[in-house]
């Protein structure tokens, strides 16, 4: 029986092997161009796969972890946040910290750049084979409380449980009530020592009790989280402010 393009397709889609039976046509004429061997042939094609299903990872992981834009770290200028040392950024950067378990909280004022550094760390960590989800605090708030009625907040929560990395953004935004800390509390309880955190915070943890209103509750929260943490204090002016656009261009 003759090959043809159409029997190659078939057969790679029987070994899911996806790039390969979308792209055979330029496989093939890539390897005549290049006087490809049969050896090389093959390993082209395996590297392509695997290239792709690299591609396929990386937008599911990205979709998933859900971030307000992004925002990866080459894109965060140092020189405009002086707080921040080089040294304590490619210290970031290396993901030891969370190879270790190890937390950040992120401190500062509105619009030092503490949420564009988790975001940037979390994509980063994504490119290293790592599972993040982002949250802001209301958010996760509203996952905890509606898990049991809502599929799409269990969902949602399943993954916040199986990440490696949870980001939780504007810690002080809002007050909870004795329900919603208690939910917060179980679920920081089942996240110790299994899934690093990073915390975006304008108050310190010391000031944390006005969030959750239960003082006990928060004892046993700062316990989880502050147990192994790198706690980097960000300073400086609003990048929003300095770099606010008018009606008349950038100011």
């Amino acid at each position: 029986m003759t090959t043809t393009i159409e029997n190659l397709k078939d057969k790679f889609k029987v070994l899911k092997l996806k790039n390969a039976s979308e792209n055979i046509s330029e496989i093939i004429s890539h390897a005549v161009e290049n006087d490809f061997s049969s050896e090389k042939l093959i390993e082209y094609i395996l590297d392509q796969e695997i290239e792709g299903r690299e591609v396929a990872r990386l937008e599911k992981y990205l979709k998933q972890a859900a971030f307000p834009e992004y925002k990866p770290l080459s894109e965060f200028n140092l020189e405009e946040q002086q707080t921040l040392s080089k040294k304590q950024f490619n210290q970031l950067k290396e993901l030891s910290w969370l190879e270790r378990g190890y937390n950040i909280v992120l401190l500062g004022p509105t619009g030092v750049g503490k949420t564009s550094l988790s975001i940037g760390l979390g994509i980063h960590a994504i490119n290293e084979g790592y599972k993040v989800i982002f949250a802001n605090i209301s958010d996760l708030i509203y996952w905890l409380k509606t898990a049991e009625m809502i599929r799409t907040s269990k969902t949602r929560l399943n993954r916040v449980l199986k990440c490696d990395l949870l980001i939780i953004d504007d810690i002080m935004f809002m007050a909870m009530e004795k329900q919603e800390s208690n939910l917060f509390f179980q679920l920081i309880n089942k996240l110790y020592g299994q899934t690093s955190i990073i915390i975006t915070s304008n108050k310190g943890p010391t000031d944390w009790g006005e969030l959750l209103g239960d003082q006990a509750i928060t004892a046993a929260i700062l316990d989880r989280i502050i147990h192994k943490c790198e706690i980097i204090n960000l300073d400086g002016d609003s990048y929003r402010l300095t770099h606010r656009e008018t009606i008349f261009g950038k100011s």
